[in-house]
């Protein structure tokens, strides 16, 4: 098949959606497709165009057999509300440029966010009279109502427009578990629309390794302490102060050290509240290469999965299928009917304590760290539920099988309107 991936994040971009899109576009050309991705020029999570990126317009790459079309894109590192439409407005304009050439894809995948995508894929597909895809990573508008970041009652409306046009005009949404699932079937989306394929982890790449002779452990002076990790994004629905408060609580444990890992803008903001907790037992480090992911997440006794109590219920990180393949203890502060408790308390991988709760947090560190034998057995549980239930060939297998089913289903019907008209 000849696919189209319409996705504002890819590689280089470290987290979220672009490791797994770039992920989903190779491993569908090892298995003898054409792909070609319309993204935009790299800048997540600083916010800033990368520096190979700057002063361009389009940009067409080729890596491991997969089509880049990059374009430009409104982006500030500190966007108001204002930015954050112009950055959807710019990427809707500008890519759409760059998707018209190329060959005619068999089906699209568009990814959401961003949710006004969904103008230029529709667009596409009517065009290339091919089916599309909508993949949700996020339920827009109503997640970022929910934590406060879209309060314009006037645009609140536009979004909610577009997200049921969004759904209308899809030929099959695919989501990432089932509280999308529930949400989208209170919304009048027809169940037979939805097709649930989790989000996945290559379980071959993250993997268990020993952390004796760890080079992360040793580069940060970490030998022979219980490391804590968090690694990824740091915004509004993490609330990463409550680790450096709980971090505090422990400090007097000095075989204890925690270790946040992301963009360099959230970590400034962490050292202000380590300054001002006396955290002196918080490491804070930029994001690694990804290359060193393993090594990284092997150097943890345990990994922490962290948001605020706002957040949605059918909020997944994606991190939570990276920490369980690494084999590693988990600790969740997240609320506990949301679809992220749901994850971990199934895994049998993890500890879940209530959100923004230092104190509760800190506690579950401490039992773990007197109590070595729950780390391994909740490790043991980890590795085991990922390979079981989120093995990248496994997704591959899920995403080829949808994309041939609305190819032969449009063929279908193309077939059936041809022949009408020839009678």
């Amino acid at each position: 098949m000849r696919i189209l991936i319409y996705s504002y994040n890819y590689h280089p971009e470290p987290i979220g959606i672009a490791p797994l899109m770039t992920e989903l576009a190779e491993g569908l050309v090892k298995r003898g497709h054409q792909v070609r991705v319309v993204t935009a020029m790299p800048n997540y999570p600083e916010r800033k165009i990368y520096q190979d990126y700057r002063g361009k317009s389009y940009i067409t790459e080729y890596k491991n057999g997969v089509k880049i079309q990059r374009s430009y894109v409104w982006i500030r590192p500190q966007p108001n509300l204002l930015d954050r439409v112009m950055l959807d407005a710019s990427f809707v304009c500008t890519s759409f440029i760059p998707a018209l050439f190329g060959w005619r894809p068999d089906v699209i995948l568009s990814t959401s966010p961003s949710l006004p995508v969904c103008l230029p894929t529709t667009l596409l597909g009517w065009l290339h009279k091919c089916p599309v895809i909508l993949n949700l990573q996020d339920i827009l508008p109503e997640a970022a109502v929910h934590v406060g970041l879209l309060k314009n009652k006037f645009l609140i409306r536009v979004f909610s427009i577009l997200e049921k046009f969004a759904y209308r005009s899809a030929d099959k949404i695919s989501v990432i578990a089932d509280g999308f699932v529930d949400n989208l079937v209170s919304k009048n989306v027809a169940p037979d629309k939805i097709v649930q394929i989790p989000n996945w982890v290559d379980v071959n790449f993250i993997r268990p390794m020993p952390k004796e002779s760890n080079a992360f452990r040793a580069e940060h002076k970490l030998d022979r302490k219980f490391v804590v990790l968090y690694s990824g994004n740091i915004a509004l629905t993490q609330g990463l102060e409550t680790v450096v408060k709980a971090a505090s609580q422990l400090r007097h444990i000095k075989d204890i050290a925690f270790v946040i890992v992301g963009e360099a803008k959230g970590l400034q903001r962490l050292q202000e509240e380590c300054n001002k907790c006396g955290a002196d037992n918080v490491l804070l480090l930029p994001f690694q290469p990804r290359e060193r992911l393993p090594e990284m997440l092997a150097a943890a006794d345990v990994g922490l999965v962290v948001q605020k109590k706002n957040v949605i219920s059918f909020n997944m990180p994606s991190k939570i299928q990276v920490l369980l393949a690494s084999g590693r203890a988990i600790v969740a502060s997240v609320p506990d009917n949301g679809t992220a408790a749901r994850a971990i308390r199934q895994s049998g991988g993890g500890k879940l304590v209530p959100p923004e709760e230092p104190q509760s947090l800190a506690d579950a560190v401490l039992d773990l760290y007197e109590h070595p034998e729950k780390v391994k057995t909740l490790g043991f549980n980890s590795r085991k539920y990922a390979v079981e239930q989120y093995a990248f060939e496994q997704a591959l297998n899920n995403y080829e099988s949808l994309f041939e089913s609305v190819k032969d289903n449009s063929s279908s019907i193309e077939a059936r309107v041809v022949s009408k008209q020839e009678v």
